[in-house]
């Protein structure tokens, strides 16, 4: 595939300002689950992040990484969660399967399709440290691989996970992000804005995404969250955060998870929509 030529003819200017990435910061990691203290949940519930790396295995991360291929290639017949990036019909269409792959933006719902997948989320030190986040045991609340492809990776904009989610207010949101490729400013990785869950709702637009207005971006707080394949970064509901498009030559393969306090339902999505607002609240952006 001549990427050049189709990041031109498919997609143009990524359409947003690269200075909102633009990182002041780079985050501190843990190594391991097993070096969580009770100081680095305080500092959680501070910053709204906690970056942890060696939490899984290689063999781990090379089943994972198996599992998401398997799923792509429709070896699990009843999964139809899978989401190529845009602009990309007619590369899927001429292509051969290793094309297919590297052309897939998301999986939506894996959980419950391969045990190599469901096993991360339920690791028991993972479950261990959103249950002390959280005050009580954790249920997982949604589920997706999140795969910024190489040279056309979009970006995600600027948001809280909390506007998509029919939720109480309250409720202590925790997503666990684990990476299975090298995560790094270039291609994509995670970029938050420390504290700013403190801040709580955030009004959201339907821009370029379901989104934070531009100009509410923090660009003097962004800190860049680098992993390495195996680690994890867990954060709060309401934190700021978002990833730049993917210009380089690298995937960027990641599995997200959400958690909540078992205790918790759902609410109806109109409660959300009065807070989030529905396309701004009738605000500009």
């Amino acid at each position: 595939m001549d990427k050049a030529g189709f990041l031109e003819d498919k997609y143009g200017p990524d359409g947003y300002d690269p200075g909102l990435y633009v990182h002041t910061d780079l985050a501190n990691s843990i190594d391991g689950f097993g070096a969580v203290t009770d100081e680095h949940i305080g500092e959680f519930h501070k910053q709204g992040f906690l970056s942890i790396q060696n939490a899984f295995s290689q063999d781990e991360v090379e089943g994972a990484i198996d599992a998401v291929s398997h799923l792509i290639a429709g070896q699990k017949e009843d999964f139809k969660g899978v989401q190529f990036e845009k602009g990309t019909r007619d590369y899927l269409a001429n292509g051969d399967d290793l094309q297919r792959e590297v052309l897939v933006r998301k999986l939506t719902r894996f959980v419950g399709f391969d045990t190599r997948l469901d096993v991360l989320g339920e690791n028991e030190k993972l479950l261990k440290i959103l249950t002390q986040v959280m005050g009580e045991s954790p249920k997982l609340f949604a589920n997706q691989a999140m795969l910024k492809p190489p040279g056309i990776g979009r970006e995600k904009p600027w948001h809280q996970d909390h506007a998509y989610f029919d939720l109480p207010l309250d409720t202590c949101i925790v997503s666990a992000w684990v990476a299975l490729d090298n995560a790094t400013p270039e291609n994509g990785c995670m970029h938050v804005i420390p504290g700013s869950h403190l801040d709580g709702p955030v009004v959201h637009f339907n821009r370029r995404d379901w989104q934070i207005c531009d100009t509410d971006v923090a660009r003097d707080r962004i800190t860049a969250v680098p992993l390495s394949p195996g680690g994890v970064l867990l954060w709060h509901g309401r934190l700021h955060h978002g990833t730049p498009a993917n210009h380089s030559d690298k995937r960027r393969r990641a599995l997200q998870l959400h958690y909540v306090p078992s205790s918790v339902e759902k609410n109806e999505q109109g409660a959300r929509l009065a807070v989030f607002g529905s396309d701004g609240k009738d605000v500009t952006c």
